[in-house]
């Protein structure tokens, strides 16, 4: 049973709670010890990278999330603030128009600075190469992955929904531009690495410890500091002395998100039979720079399209789904609400569907294909309006198999993308035995995100009635589960 949301509310943005705005300008990311300064494994960890407003989107973010409530004991309401429901903050007064609405995901508010998107650097800010050897894997430094068109103008000349802009292109990621990486010294982290894996033996516990706890910018600066003041190859080194699940996790958070997301989508498609799951946690629901960028990537890597290679591997239908979902043109969340094309949006959805024998599945994926997360978010608050159906029920009931999934998917990531999560870190979970290479996969990249992560574990808390990390113990053991309990933390 589909969790049902509390009624006149509205579904949060694929953003994180956001406090009162910030004072002062928006604050980027925050580098680690001055230059010098020798941060081993044994000190408090780096600080957590904070982020800007998104770009195009009014000065303090996204308003307050909903109403899930936090785990026992986490934090406590700001004072002399009206409690709401679950004894979360009362919402706070309507965002500018275009603003994506507060909606019923339920976060309960944080006083920090508004955060952007997963991993999203801060607007306008680049964080500088590192000089010499590029990390094992990765491009050559200053290599940037293709950006879109100009403001206002259409992506590969395909305009938006009757005539709309496709919008300002949101920025990469954090950790899908190559090249980059944090300031600070990582030399410390380095010499750990290096001492849990020489000699006789392997200390994993060590490796752990270290890897554990680094953001993707942070990463990238422990694997060049590696190379360059070791002498050696991190990611060569880690694979050589570790094994089974423990070797992918610990090699995933090596590779960092933009490289692991291209190995993950090759593991999908190559060999006899397609790992539909993969695709859809890899491509689904991306911003059209992040898309670039692994298309980029993947083509550096193998020498050969992804996009062919997607295709050749799925029937008609999907193949036809991924194939437009690949040319990286749905519109940009910068793009202004225009109600009439989301209501024309909402009947040409029941009509395709409900109103037919055979479902007409191309109008149903251009919708979702072409639309951003914000107008994805108001689809589903005008069809529950109009039809007084949710909208991810109706897809279940008109859908199966891996149509279902992906739509599903894509209306999630819209719509509430810590549930999302949530509900996809408990299939790996759920029934006889546990799929280690499922909860390794999306455990990694939950991590990347540490707002976003402490988002899926009250989501997860709410929807399960049970903690995360104690589910994840539970169903692992050994090494894997001191990894996957690290990254949760």
């Amino acid at each position: 049973m589909s969790y049902q949301y509390p009624p006149n509310q509205q579904q949060a943005p694929y953003g994180y709670p956001q406090g009162a705005p910030p004072q002062g300008p928006p604050q980027g990311y925050q580098q680690g010890p001055p230059q010098g300064y020798q941060q081993g494994y044994q000190q408090p960890p780096h600080p957590q990278q904070q982020y800007g407003p998104p770009q195009g989107a009014p000065h303090g973010g996204p308003p307050p999330q909903g109403h899930y409530p936090p785990p026992q004991g986490y934090g406590q309401p700001p004072p002399q603030q009206q409690q709401g429901y679950y004894g979360a903050p009362s919402p706070q007064p309507p965002a500018p128009y275009g603003a994506p609405p507060a909606h019923h995901s339920g976060y309960p508010p944080q006083h920090q600075p508004p955060q952007q998107p997963y991993g999203q650097p801060p607007p306008g800010q680049q964080y500088p190469p590192q000089h010499g050897q590029p990390p094992h894997g990765q491009p050559p430094h200053g290599y940037a992955p293709p950006q879109g068109p100009p403001h206002g103008a259409p992506m590969h000349g395909v305009p938006g929904a009757y005539g709309a802009p496709m919008g300002a292109p949101a920025p990469p990621s954090l950790g899908y531009v190559p090249g980059q990486v944090a300031p600070g010294d990582f030399r410390a982290e380095a010499d750990a690495l290096r001492k849990a894996m020489k000699g006789f033996g392997t200390d994993e516990r060590a490796l752990i410890q270290v890897l554990s706890r680094l953001d993707p910018l942070q990463m990238a600066g422990v694997r060049a500091a590696y190379s360059k003041h070791i002498g050696r190859d991190l990611y060569k080194d880690v694979k050589s002395e570790t094994g089974g699940h423990l070797e992918q996790g610990l090699l995933a958070v090596i590779e960092g998100p933009l490289m692991y997301d291209v190995a993950c989508v090759h593991e999908a498609v190559k060999g006899a039979g397609t790992k539909e799951w993969l695709l859809n946690d890899i491509l689904l629901g991306r911003s059209n720079a992040d898309l670039q960028a692994i298309l980029a990537a993947y083509h550096r890597t193998y020498h050969r399209q992804l996009t062919r290679d997607v295709e050749d591997d799925l029937s008609f239908k999907t193949a036809e789904l991924f194939k437009n979902v690949l040319r990286a043109t749905r519109h940009e969340d910068s793009v202004p609400i225009n109600p009439q094309a989301i209501e024309a949006e909402v009947r040409t959805l029941h009509d395709s569907t409900a109103a037919r024998m055979v479902n007409n599945v191309i109008e149903v994926c251009g919708i979702f294909v072409r639309s951003s997360n914000t107008e994805l978010r108001e689809i589903d608050r005008a069809f529950q309006a109009r039809y007084h159906t949710p909208l991810d029920k109706h897809v279940e009931k008109e859908f199966s198999g891996h149509m279902e999934d992906a739509l599903l998917h894509m209306l999630r990531t819209a719509t509430d993308p810590a549930m999302r999560d949530a509900i996809l870190l408990e299939e790996c979970m759920a029934g006889m035995g546990t799929k280690d290479e499922r909860l390794v996969v999306r455990v990694v990249r939950v991590h990347w995100d540490r707002q976003h992560k402490e988002m899926v574990k009250r989501a997860y808390r709410h929807r399960f009635g049970k903690d995360l990390i104690a589910r994840v113990r539970e169903e692992t053991s050994g090494d894997l589960e001191k990894l996957m309990v690290a990254l949760l933390e």
